[in-house]
C-alpha cells in the first residue's frame, strides 16, 4: 500500500526539515564501527559492543560474537523472550540479548534503519543507565545514507492492552508519533508523573539522557531474582525514602518518567520500522509494551506498512486540509 503523492510529499518535509534526528526519506546506517564497552545491569559482567555498518534493507540485526554458530538475533516483538526489568530477545536456538532498549531508543531516535550490532556477551551494557552516551558516540561518526526508501508503520485502528489497573494503547495519528506516559509511586520523591512528547519534533535530549531508577527497599528482592548484579549509582538512580542516593541528583525534573519514555521509544523499534501513531500508558513498562505490538500485528486490518519513495520530491507549500483528508 502507497500514500498518495501530497502525503509522501509532507513525509519528505516533515522528516527532513522539521526533525533534527531523521535527516531523509532514504535508509540509515552508521559511517563507520562504533565501539563501546561496559558492565551489564543484570549480569554484572564486562561486555564490548560494537555498532557496525550495514546494507539497506537488513534492519538491526544482533550478533554473539562469543559464540560460533547459531549467533544472530532480531531485535522483533515475536522474538522477545523476557520482559522483567528489561527488554530481552532471543532465537530459535535459545541464544539472546538482554537489556536492549536503551540502544534500540538511540537508534531509533537517530534514524538509524540497518546496523550489525556485535556483542562479545549477552547483554548490552549498561553504561550510564540511560542511552545518553549511544546518542553522542553515534553523533561523532555520522551516517552514509543510501538510496532505498524508508518503511514507516501506520497504526489504522486503536489497539489497548490493560493488565490490572496498567494499560496502554495505540491509535491512529495524522503526522506524528506521539508517547503520552504516566507513572504513579507512592514514593514522594517520584510520585506521579506525565510526560508527553512528539518523536519527530520536540527536542529529546531529556528523554535520552534520563537513567533507569529504583528504590532502595526493592533492591534486595531483585538481587534475589539475579538481576541487578551490575548495577550501582554509576548507572541508576536510587530512591531511598524521600532522599535520592546519587550524587549527581536528577538530570531533568521528570527524569523517572522520562526514562520509562525512553524505554517504550526502544520496544516499539522492536515492530521493524518507526511509526505513525499516538500511544498512551499508565504505569507500563516492557511487558505492556510487548504486549500491545502483539495485538497489533495480529491483526493486518489494525496497520499498513508503507514504503516512501520519491527521495527527490520538491519542498512544497502544503494543503493541511488535504492531508488531513488523507491521513
Amino acid at each position: 500500500m502507497y500514500f498518495t503523492v501530497t502525503f509522501v510529499v509532507f513525509l519528505f518535509e516533515y522528516f527532513n526539515i522539521t526533525s533534527p534526528l531523521v535527516s531523509s526519506l532514504s535508509q540509515k546506517t552508521v559511517k563507520q564501527n562504533i565501539s563501546f564497552s561496559g558492565v551489564g545491569l543484570h549480569s554484572g559482567k564486562i561486555v564490548k559492543l560494537v555498532i557496525k555498518p550495514s546494507s539497506p534493507n537488513t534492519g538491526i540485526i544482533f550478533k554473539r560474537v562469543d559464540l560460533n554458530i547459531n549467533n544472530l538475533v532480531f531485535p522483533s516483538f515475536e522474538n522477545v523472550s523476557n520482559t522483567s526489568l528489561n527488554t530481552t530477545i532471543s532465537n530459535q536456538f535459545g541464544v539472546k540479548v538482554s537489556t536492549i532498549e536503551h540502544l534500540m531508543g538511540a537508534l531509533y531516535g537517530l534514524g538509524v534503519d540497518n546496523a550489525l550490532i556485535e556483542i562479545d556477551g549477552f547483554e548490552v551494557p549498561i553504561l550510564d543507565g540511560s542511552a545518553k552516551e549511544f546518542i553522542e558516540e553515534i553523533m561523532k561518526v555520522g551516517f552514509t545514507t543510501s538510496s532505498d526508501p524508508i518503511k514507516v508503520i501506520k497504526i489504522n485502528k486503536k489497539v489497548k492492552f490493560s493488565d490490572g489497573n496498567r494499560t496502554i494503547f495505540i491509535k491512529p495519528s495524522k503526522l506524528s508519533l506521539d508517547i503520552d506516559f504516566e507513572i504513579k509511586f507512592k514514593n514522594s520523591v517520584i510520585g506521579n508523573q506525565r510526560n508527553k512528547i512528539n518523536l519527530y519534533e520536540d527536542d529529546l535530549v531529556d528523554i535520552y539522557n534520563s537513567r533507569t531508577f529504583c528504590l532502595y527497599e526493592d533492591i534486595e528482592e531483585i538481587k534475589k531474582k539475579g538481576l541487578a548484579k551490575g548495577g550501582s549509582l554509576n548507572n541508576a538512580i536510587v530512591v531511598k525514602n524521600n532522599n535520592i542516593l546519587n550524587e549527581e541528583k536528577l538530570r531533568n525534573s521528570k527524569e523517572f518518567v522520562n526514562h520509562k519514555i525512553l524505554d517504550c521509544i526502544g520496544d516499539l523499534y522492536t515492530s521493524g520500522y518507526r511509526m505513525i501513531a499516538s500511544v498512551t500508558c499508565s504505569q507500563g513498562g516492557h511487558y505492556l509494551t510487548n504486549q500491545l505490538l502483539r495485538k497489533v500485528f495480529e491483526n493486518k486490518e489494525n496497520y499498513s506498512i508503507i514504503e516512501i519513495k520519491g527521495r527527490n520530491l520538491p519542498h512544497t507549500t502544503l494543503n493541511r486540509t488535504l492531508l488531513k483528508s488523507i491521513a
